[in-house]
């Protein structure tokens, strides 16, 4: 039996996972990653840190699957997309990474929008441009750390600093680097039109070849394999976004299908032979499966926004839940079935990392009296998270016939009650995919195709995805959903003028 192990980097979290050929997980090992805040708005995080996280949790998911090392075939990655990592002409960090939830360079966005850069660069990338990529982060940068930008080497995403980490070798990736307005769609390159177009154009020549996800970029060298317990030599795969990587672990192979994912980022996407072109919705790039676009509708508008409530609110509880050896998220979801949704007329705008309508939005609670409890509070939390998500799902199914069923991945999809309020209020049914680490699975399976245990992400899909669950739509509760959710889109309208008070905390 060999075995593949894929890499997953999120924002708050670095996990490492070992699968068997069948896609079945062996192991799991998560280490926490420190999130730094100098400013409002900005998040980062020391890069040389995050190696040694990737590096201890490598290392801890080995250890834990009692496997022999040298059965490990090959090793992929996922990350999160958007944000900046940085490397220097001696392979150092040549600044913080930034995260795919900073929004330092918002007045970028609005420049752009107010001069008509996006027009002229959509015809070349068919995406929003959005404060956290690369391009406005590079022009923040021009501006604010030139010094910064004279000494990079190379532009990275997170999971390519890790394969550089990993192999010594520089390289970028379709998934990645075509969500970010750095690369033209319609020749799948780098245009230095483009990059002049964002005021950037001298750096083109730090951004690194690009590979698709399954190609081999590397080895493991020495010094990574005893730093990770990794057998040297074996090939390292590109890997994915970790929305690519998602995607294909819980199926999305074929252009029926569509998928949400639900973390710290709302994602909800399809895939299609050709972009979406008609700028009614926000992001088309390169999928994994060579041939097919993503096309995508995201914001970090989702399960982040319950685990901040869980942290900041339910301190009491979590005791108990520990004295109780249970786990917090049964008395989440004891408390979210007690409440009826036509009892409940909070909104809550779930903002806290980010937005969907504005660069400037926060998160809001509206409705609150003196008869509401943490209940009602976190019952709203759970109710805003599901309808950002189906804000972005009406805007693909402009583009898309209205799906058999909709996968649902990611932390809400642990939560039956939390599946049920998707269900209900987008009146399709939703199916679950089985628990287990889906950015790293989606690694792995890359990984398996360089390693030549599968022909392609057809026979991986074929041979590693397994739904857990189907939740189908009540019908008697669409009418209150859809009264909810129009509730919800009124407060976010009324809200408009109000979020520039905002701008500077």
């Amino acid at each position: 039996m060999r075995y593949l192990v894929g890499i997953d980097n999120g924002g708050t979290f670095s996990k490492a996972a070992v699968f068997d050929e069948d896609g079945n997980q062996i192991s799991v090992a998560s280490v926490g990653t420190v999130t730094i805040t100098p400013k409002p708005g900005y998040t980062e995080r020391h890069m040389e840190q995050l190696w040694q996280v990737n590096a201890e949790a490598v290392r801890n998911a080995i250890a834990k699957s009692g496997i022999d090392p040298k059965q490990i075939a090959g090793v992929s990655f996922s990350g999160h997309g958007k944000g900046l990592y940085l490397v220097d002409q001696d392979g150092k960090p040549a600044y913080n990474g930034i995260l795919s939830t900073d929004s330092r360079a918002w007045e970028y966005i609005e420049k752009w929008y107010k001069d008509g850069t996006n027009q002229k660069v959509y015809p070349k990338t068919y995406q929003e441009i959005l404060v956290m990529q690369p391009v406005a982060l590079l022009a923040w940068m021009k501006d604010h750390a030139p010094e910064v930008l004279q000494k990079t080497r190379y532009i990275f995403a997170v999971k390519d600093y890790i394969r550089y980490m990993l192999t010594g070798e520089a390289y970028a990736e379709y998934t990645d680097f075509t969500g970010a307005n750095l690369v033209n769609l319609n020749t799948g390159a780098y245009d230095r039109e483009l990059l002049e177009l964002f005021g950037i154009g001298e750096v083109y020549e730090k951004l690194p070849p690009l590979r698709y996800s399954c190609d081999v970029c590397g080895h493991v060298t020495k010094k990574a394999s005893l730093e990770t317990g990794l057998p040297e030599g074996i090939p390292v795969a590109a890997g994915m976004f970790d929305v690519d990587a998602c995607g294909i672990a819980s199926g999305l192979a074929d252009e029926e299908q569509m998928c949400m994912i639900a973390g710290t980022w709302s994602i909800n996407e399809f895939i299609a032979r050709s972009p979406v072109t008609n700028g009614s919705v926000a992001l088309n790039s390169m999928f994994c499966i060579p041939g097919y676009y993503l096309v995508e509708e995201s914001s970090p508008t989702s399960a982040g926004n319950m685990e901040w409530f869980i942290r900041n609110l339910m301190d009491y509880e979590k005791k108990e839940a520990e004295e109780n050896k249970s786990s917090i998220y049964d008395i989440t979801n004891e408390w979210i079935e007690s409440i009826e949704p036509q009892d409940n007329s909070l909104i809550f705008l779930p903002f806290l990392n980010g937005s969907n309508e504005d660069p400037l939005a926060k998160g809001t609670f509206v409705g609150l009296t003196a008869y509401h409890t943490k209940k009602h509070m976190l019952r709203a939390v759970y109710e805003g998270i599901v309808f950002s998500h189906l804000t972005h799902v009406k805007k693909l199914l402009l583009n898309h016939g209205v799906p058999a069923s909709i996968r649902l991945s990611g932390g809400a999809a642990n939560s039956h009650v939390w599946v049920q309020i998707f269900a209900d209020a987008l009146q399709i049914p939703v199916d679950t995919v089985s628990d287990k680490e889906l950015g790293a699975q989606g690694a792995a399976m890359a990984a398996g195709i360089a390693a030549g245990i599968y022909k392609d992400y057809q026979e991986a899909v074929e041979r590693t995805v397994k739904i857990t669950d189907r939740v189908l739509p009540r019908p008697e509760y669409k009418e209150i959903y859809e009264q909810k959710y129009a509730a919800y889109r009124g407060v976010i309208e009324g809200l408009g003028s109000a979020w520039r008070f905002f701008k500077n905390q």
